[in-house]
C-alpha cells in the first residue's frame, strides 16, 4: 500500500486543494522580468499569469507553442510527464515551475535536457480561497531554449 505521501504527490492533492494552485506572483514577475513571457500555457481563469493564456479545457497539451516565450506551472499529478515532453519538443522558450522530482522518469527524460535552477526555498502557492500552501517537495525551474 502507498504511503500518504506518495499519494499526495501521484495525485497533486494537497488538503483537497487538488491541482489548481497559482504561481506565488514575486517568482514569477522575477521571471517574467528576466524572459518577458507571451504564453501561460497552463492555467485557469483565476489564477493566469499572462494575458494570453490557455485553460484546461482549451487543452494547451495540444495547442501550437511555436513562436511564444512560455510560462509553465503545469497541474503536478500524473500529467506532469506530458506537460514537459511538450515543453522539451515545443522548440521555443519555455520555463518550467516543477517539482524537484530527482527520482522520476519525466525529471531524467525532460528536465535534465533544459537549464535547471533549483529554488532555495519551497514557494507557496495560492488556492482559489485565498489561503496559501508550501507544496510537498523542493520546486525547481527549468528552462527550455529553442534548439
Amino acid at each position: 500500500m502507498a504511503s500518504s505521501m506518495a499519494k499526495t504527490r501521484r495525485g497533486a492533492s494537497v488538503n483537497g486543494y487538488g491541482e489548481d494552485w497559482a504561481t506565488p506572483q514575486k517568482l514569477y514577475d522575477e521571471l517574467d522580468k528576466e524572459f518577458q513571457f507571451t504564453l501561460d500555457v497552463c492555467a485557469s481563469d483565476w489564477n493566469f499569469k499572462h494575458p494570453n493564456y490557455f485553460t484546461k479545457e482549451q487543452d494547451g497539451l495540444n495547442q501550437d507553442w511555436t513562436g511564444h516565450r512560455c510560462w509553465m506551472n503545469p497541474p503536478y499529478g500524473r500529467a506532469l510527464e506530458l506537460w514537459m515532453k511538450k515543453a522539451y519538443e515545443s522548440n521555443c522558450l519555455v520555463v518550467c515551475l516543477v517539482p524537484s522530482s530527482t527520482d522520476l522518469n519525466w525529471w531524467h527524460e525532460y528536465a535534465t535536457k533544459g537549464e535547471i535552477r533549483f529554488i532555495r526555498k519551497r514557494p507557496k502557492f495560492l488556492h482559489r480561497d485565498g489561503t496559501k500552501t508550501n507544496i510537498f517537495t523542493p520546486s525547481s525551474i527549468i528552462i527550455f531554449r529553442p534548439r
